[in-house]
């Protein structure tokens, strides 16, 4: 009998999907994820300009809106963490869905300012507790196959995304304040689908076993488990998840970094902007499964975090020389520094999941995810500043600084990793030490 195309490395993307690691929960699952970003595409595009000329904000409404929005998403995901140890994670994730929906539904009859500040401030904090319970939903169904699901996650993500923008367009073309109105609804009926998608599973089992380790002995799956460590009494792990904060700008160099510098440093066209998020969308789709089958296992993840600090820097050397020449040379280095980006991207979101899950004691796993799952939302919030306050503001000299750090933390980043992993295989010592 043939292999499953599931296990087939040679296997297209829609045969992937058809059989993911996990299997019919596994692929209900990733249909809720599509259908969830398909909204988040909608919302993402149309929300700045909806405060902007339907609510009416001015410039620093708008910042302080999305500000105090970024840092309520940071507290979302160790929420989702510590409560995914208590409670049932299908159950959880159903409610972060709920949650969103009734924000939404808010923002369509509410203008004041205040009101809206904590509608969605909670409406980030629900966003990224599901995103940091679907992580821990994909650990426990996929099993080690989990690098695979993470890569047709995003995959579906992104083709969500698209999708999400383009019917985005198609509101923001007519303007009319209905218009808005029904992208909003369009968000909304995506977060109905999800959570019926999400009570079609089952609920995942935490596969915590501890193995006990000494020199030469493994103990048996049936050991009395250990009780639960605390992420934010791990020193190792912690420094793990402040070193995954810079290793994750890619992002905002992707979103902000890359249209004003066109804008204010170069004479490319603008026209150029939306090829940017174009490059990233389609090559994510078609590349993400082979990067994730080349990055399988936490020592090699530990590994490629050179290749991203590496590629980071060759992105951020391409920007500073973008300056120069006329708009065919600057709009040819932009769309090579949006590739470059993307590979990083495509690295980062490989190793950081493997990383993440790998480096946190089994019977700890759901609280420790959480807390990981705070550098990018961190991230989200910091980069922009420091991309528009520092970098940017030093000239092209201020990237090859930002690439040079990076690329510098990389180092340090792998080393930890390593270090990290040998204690918890117990090479260094017959105990295992979460504080290293």
């Amino acid at each position: 009998m043939g292999a499953e195309s599931g296990d087939d490395p040679r296997a297209g993307l829609w045969s992937r999907l058809r059989r993911p690691p996990g299997g019919r929960d596994a692929r209900i699952m990733l249909f809720a994820q599509l259908l969830d970003r398909t909204g988040s595409g909608v919302w993402a595009a149309s929300s700045v300009l909806y405060f902007t000329f339907v609510v009416g904000f001015d410039g620093r409404q708008l910042g302080l809106l999305l500000g105090v929005a970024g840092v309520a998403g940071i507290a979302g995901s160790p929420l989702a963490g510590r409560l995914a140890g208590r409670f049932s994670v299908r159950a959880l994730l159903i409610g972060c869905h709920l949650l969103r929906l009734a924000t939404l539904c808010l923002m369509l009859v509410c203008t004041r300012f205040d009101v809206l500040l904590v509608v969605v401030a909670v409406t980030y904090l629900g966003d990224r507790a599901a995103k940091t319970l679907e992580m821990l939903f994909a650990t426990r169904v996929a099993g080690e196959r989990r690098a695979e699901y993470q890569a047709l996650s995003r995959s579906a993500a992104n083709a969500g995304y698209a999708v999400g923008a383009g019917i985005a367009a198609l509101g923001l073309a007519v303007g009319t304040r209905g218009a808005y109105a029904a992208l909003i609804l369009a968000n909304a009926l995506s977060f109905v689908l999800a959570a019926a998608l999400v009570r079609r599973t089952r609920e995942p089992r935490a596969r915590a076993h501890v193995v006990a380790r000494s020199k030469g002995v493994e103990g048996a799956e049936g050991a009395e488990p250990a009780a639960p460590a605390s992420p934010w009494r791990d020193r190792g792990y912690l420094r793990f998840v402040l070193l995954d904060i810079p290793m994750s700008l890619d992002d905002s160099i992707l979103n902000v970094g890359l249209p004003l510098w066109l804008v204010d440093h170069t004479s490319a066209p603008h026209a150029v902007v939306p090829a940017f998020l174009a490059i990233n969308t389609v090559l994510v789709v078609i590349l993400q499964l082979h990067v994730s089958a080349r990055v399988r296992g936490p020592r090699r993840a530990a590994g490629v975090a050179l290749l991203y600090g590496a590629t980071l820097l060759g992105c951020c050397v391409v920007l500073a020389t973008a300056t120069g020449g006329g708009a065919w040379s600057a709009s040819l280095a932009l769309l090579a520094a949006a590739m470059l980006v993307t590979a990083a991207e495509l690295i980062r979101s490989v190793s950081s999941w493997e990383l993440a899950v790998s480096l946190a004691p089994p019977e700890s796993r759901a609280a420790y995810l959480g807390v990981a799952g705070m550098a990018q939302s961190i991230q989200k919030s910091a980069g922009p500043l420091l991309l528009t306050g520092a970098v940017m503001a030093a000239g092209p000299a201020g990237w090859l600084l930002l690439g040079g750090a990076v690329a510098g933390l990389s180092v340090v980043q792998r080393r930890q990793c390593l270090r990290r992993l040998d204690a918890l295989e117990g090479v260094n010592s017959p105990a295992v030490t979460f504080r290293s």
